[in-house]
């Protein structure tokens, strides 16, 4: 008796090998392919949701066929709570399979219709949690299957409208062809050989929805390498409009440092060309990041080349280019400050537009100079006024935009307007290109990450001749428009 039974179960384990073997192959097949799919993106660093739920469908099917399988259900004697899994992963598949759908744009826009997305994957879930603790109810697998052809028809109604401009819809459209069909014979006529086709079926509609995965990854890895090529070609034009080293100077040691945040940014220096003891000395600062205030950076570059003949003039020059920013900066402003220096008079006359205060280090100590108006570009009419003192053998002036300050730590604390007045203290013997490099290098190492773009523009006077007028206070002078 002992022995016939197990001959018997020995003969039932081989039928159900030869049953179930293209069935594990092609299950282990599709987990094998899920999770490449999963794997590369997350060797990538990059979440495509195309390959991630393309990848948790394959992988989920292939499940489903290896908990099916007839060996397994012969280890569970055909029930319990393990023989449960296949109808729950029955109800799992479709969730992954409609949120490619819907990411691939054939049930609509990914953003569009959130509630049937929501709701659609609360019904699987809610069948799925119920057959787990239930069993396998013909209710719960009826709920499941009209939901998923709904989905279906919409996604049929969708593939029908785009049928002669979209290819990706044409492919889709035979796979799931291809799978229906076999999915049909399986639930209605069946197979003589007693052997269900469906997993081949799946195997044609994996492969379409492949291709449709790996075409729009492919473009889309074009499509941002064309990106990365026109922002590296867009970060040379917007380097090209700074200008290069100071021009040489008896009186004056200029050294300017400029470190976008990312690509391109909206900071910009400049350096307006006056006699060989003058000096004009100009920084300004985009709102917003990136290619758009890249473009109104190079505005404000033309705007200030307009005003030249205001150059000993601060309030003017800044005027004027205001009235050349309004009305075209789509609503981004631009704060700017600038100071002309006379190493023949030995005075710095100074203006500034919304823009962090200049700071003067001399013996030592640093003070601000602040002469703030309206920032450029919010009206025609704004004016300015501008400060004009002294300047000493052995001053060191430095403008800077707010990126420098408002650099953050781990702790999430900026920098600070202090901070960066004892960096400039410790700068004192340094050249100005040196002090430039370690202004911008305490910025980086108190921000855990680059947060603004950092620009900086230092000058030492060091002039030839030392006449010059007796120390007055600071003046101020109005707009001379």
């Amino acid at each position: 008796m002992f022995i016939a039974d197990a001959q018997r179960t020995g003969a039932e384990v081989l039928d159900a090998f030869r049953h179930d073997a293209p069935y594990l192959f092609l299950g282990a097949a599709f987990l094998t392919i899920g999770s490449i799919g999963i794997g590369l993106c997350a060797l990538r660093r990059k979440f495509d949701a195309l390959m991630v739920w393309l990848g948790v469908f394959a992988a989920l099917y292939g499940l489903r066929l290896w908990l099916g399988a007839s060996l397994l259900q012969l280890g569970a004697h055909g029930g319990g709570f393990l023989g449960r899994w296949p109808a729950v992963i029955d109800r799992l598949v479709p969730i992954p399979a409609f949120t490619f759908f819907r990411y691939a744009g054939f049930l609509g826009k990914a953003d569009k219709h959130p509630r049937l997305a929501r709701g659609s994957n609360a019904i699987f879930l809610s069948t799925a949690a119920a057959t787990l603790i239930l069993g396998p109810w013909s209710a719960f697998a009826d709920i499941s299957a009209i939901t998923a052809s709904y989905l279906l028809w919409v996604m049929l109604i969708r593939s029908l409208r785009n049928r002669e401009g979209d290819r990706e819809f044409r492919v889709v459209r035979a796979g799931l062809l291809f799978f229906l069909i076999f999915a049909l014979w399986d639930r209605t006529i069946g197979s003589p050989f007693h052997s269900n086709v469906e997993p081949f079926g799946f195997a044609v509609l994996l492969g379409c929805l492949g291709y449709v995965a790996a075409r729009r990854t492919l473009n889309r890895d074009v499509e941002l390498g064309e990106i990365q090529k026109e922002l590296e070609l867009a970060q040379s034009i917007q380097l090209s409009i700074l200008p290069g080293a100071f021009p040489e100077s008896a009186d004056f040691r200029v050294a300017a440092r400029y470190v976008p945040m990312t690509s391109v940014a909206g900071d910009l220096y400049d350096y307006l060309p006056m006699g060989e003891r003058q000096a004009g000395l100009l920084i300004a600062d985009v709102s917003g990041h990136g290619v758009p205030a890249a473009l109104i950076a190079s505005m404000v570059k033309m705007a200030a080349i307009s005003q030249r003949p205001n150059a000993d003039r601060p309030a003017a020059l800044l005027a004027g280019m205001n009235r050349a920013l309004c009305g075209n900066t789509q609503g981004q402003f631009v704060t700017a400050a600038y100071v002309h220096l006379d190493a023949g008079s030995g005075t710095l006359r100074y203006s500034a537009a919304g823009h962090p205060a200049m700071l003067l280090l001399r013996d030592g100590e640093v003070s601000e100079i602040a002469e703030n108006g309206l920032v450029l570009a919010a009206w025609e009419g704004a004016s300015y006024e501008e400060h004009a003192m002294p300047l000493r053998p052995g001053d060191r002036l430095l403008l800077y935009t707010d990126g420098l300050v408002e650099a953050r730590n781990a702790d999430g604390k900026l920098l600070g307007e202090e901070a960066l007045q004892a960096a400039l203290v410790r700068t004192g013997r340094m050249a100005a290109e040196e002090a430039a490099d370690s202004l911008i290098g305490a910025a980086r190492q108190w921000g855990k990450s680059q947060e603004d773009d950092l620009t900086v523009v230092v000058c030492d006077f060091i002039p030839t001749e030392a006449k010059f007028p007796p120390t007055s206070g600071i003046v101020s002078v109005p707009d001379g428009d």
